[in-house]
């Protein structure tokens, strides 16, 4: 099967709502695919349905392309010689070869009008009927057909589909199929009455004049095939390679969607996942790679990319695992690249203004200003909304730079900084005592352990970190209590959460006045 001179592959998305991750994983696929075999890859926009088409879903489409650094040989602002590569703009080819059919009695003129059409389908669903055209135009004369265009009588083209008889095709995945032709859609339409294609004949007919070579998508497109093999037997061209993906499901087995959690490209930037966790784990739904091995950059993946690891079976969408590839690539971040990252959710802007489905299941993160004490200027620079705190643009800018190694072993999500950081931008109040003393401790020996912190944040400033470890450990036997319930309160004291950075390293970036100020203040309220 692999004997075409050149791999052409494209990704085609309907410009009628935001990039999703079943998306995304077909670009993906398509890209690695003619990456890994030195071809093209084409990026085309099938904007035939101008009822749902909105410009924002156009833009969408590209910036998902951009941040997840799926690049494209033709189509979109790079042409290419077989262009213009959106639909719209191809409407006179499509035309053209629409009545080519007709020509070559391969399709007819449609005069039935919308009420003839809504009776025939009433009658089928009464009497319980396999929907469709009842080709009731198809024994039409030539002499009445002639008489109906004279009239100027509205009418559609419809593909002669084969009554009797099957179409066969080859899948890479699926192996053989074949098709009874009374069961593909009964003459579907190919050019509507307003002059606009339908998708199948401007789809065949791109794919043609694109030289496409394989057609990788969804296997929901699986019943559009049959169709499409007979278009392209009425035109009498050469077919692609086809490989229909397995589905991607939620971990009910059912079809991926909002329900299972996010499923919008958008939407998971908005929750802080890296684009190169995005890819990696997209690439292993329904794929294998090399035994043993979990990561891999996009390159990597080019290169060990085969059509024969792609799986049958539907692949269950884990965002747990999805999880775990994020928090590996935080940690490979340098500090400036975390900075770069985290900063639009310490600040509450670029992806973190990302739109949020409110049905989801998942909570929505804890962004922004209100959760870190950290703004974004209009110069472009973070500054701190708490003027008592006495910072300026470059202590905010060297404060949180001092973060990123504190807080990126601990970061699952870019989202989770903005509360890690808020405790050095803002003067906490004091939680409640409920919070502070922990299970095993009453007051007063919480308020013993913050007495003895006041020692231990000393011998930070003074110790390694090992040696300030050993010291809280001696510390907490000294007590007579757990470490866990030493380091709590105090804790609890410095920053005013449960969510902050390691605390010995908290500590350091706060300083030790600070630290022990806020020791104190919490005493006293015990």
């Amino acid at each position: 099967m692999e004997n075409i001179k050149e791999v052409r592959v494209r990704y085609a998305p309907s410009p009628t709502g935001m990039q999703h991750i079943g998306g995304v994983r077909t670009a993906l696929f398509n890209y690695l695919y003619a990456r890994s075999k030195g071809g093209k890859f084409i990026l085309r926009l099938e904007d035939t349905d101008r009822t749902r088409y909105d410009e924002k879903y156009v833009k969408n489409l590209y910036d998902t392309m951009a941040w997840l650094g799926i690049d494209w040989d033709e189509g979109g602002d790079k042409g290419g010689e077989y262009g213009p590569y959106v639909q719209s703009e191809r409407f006179e080819l499509y035309k053209k070869y629409a009545e080519e059919l007709i020509k070559n009695g391969e399709a007819y003129y449609c005069f039935c009008d919308a009420e003839r059409l809504e009776r025939i389908r009433k009658i089928q669903t009464e009497n319980k009927m396999a929907p469709g055209y009842d080709r009731n135009c198809r024994h039409l004369t030539a002499e009445e057909v002639q008489e109906k265009l004279a009239a100027g009588v509205p009418h559609v083209i419809r593909l002669k589909v084969p009554m009797e008889g099957t179409t066969k095709f080859h899948d890479h995945i699926l192996g053989d199929i074949e098709w009874k032709n009374e069961d593909i859609s009964p003459d579907p339409v190919l050019l509507k009455s307003d002059g606009f294609p339908t998708y199948h004949l401007a789809n065949i007919v791109d794919d043609h004049f694109m030289k496409i070579s394989h057609v990788m998508r969804a296997q929901e497109w699986i019943p559009s095939t049959p169709l499409h093999v007979q278009m392209y037997r009425s035109f009498g061209w050469e077919h692609p390679e086809f490989c229909h993906l397995p589905m991607v499901n939620g971990s009910d087995g059912k079809k991926l969607s909002k329900r299972h959690g996010s499923t919008s490209v958008n939407e998971f930037r908005a929750r802080g996942y890296l684009p190169q966790a995005i890819v990696n784990y997209v690439a292993m739904l329904g794929c294998s790679y090399e035994e043993g091995k979990e990561f891999y950059t996009l390159e990597e993946l080019a290169k060990a990319f085969k059509l024969e690891h792609l799986n049958k079976a539907p692949a269950v969408f884990d965002y747990k695992k999805l999880e775990y590839y994020n928090a590996n690539y935080i940690r490979q971040l340098s500090t400036e690249e975390l900075y770069k990252w985290t900063l639009p959710f310490i600040t509450g802007t670029g992806d973190a203004t990302l739109e949020i489905n409110p049905e989801n299941p998942q909570p929505k993160p804890n962004v922004g200003p209100e959760y870190s004490g950290v703004a974004l200027g209009e110069d472009g620079r973070p500054y701190c909304l708490d003027k008592s705190m006495n910072m300026s643009t470059e202590d905010v800018e060297k404060t949180l730079m001092g973060l990123m190694p504190l807080i990126q072993e601990r970061l699952k999500f870019l989202t989770e900084a903005a509360e890690m950081v808020h405790f050095m931008f803002t003067e906490p109040a004091v939680p409640p005592a409920d919070q502070i003393i922990p299970k095993r401790l009453d007051a007063a020996k919480t308020k013993e352990v913050l007495e003895n912190a006041k020692e231990f944040v000393e011998k930070v400033f003074e110790l390694d970190h090992e040696g300030a470890e050993e010291f809280a450990k001696a510390k907490a036997e000294a007590l007579g209590i757990k470490l866990g319930d030493f380091m709590m309160p105090i804790r609890m004291a410095v920053t005013g959460s449960r969510v902050s950075p390691p605390l010995i390293g908290s500590i350091l970036v706060l300083g030790k006045e600070r630290s022990l100020a806020r020791i104190e203040k919490t005493i006293a309220t015990l």
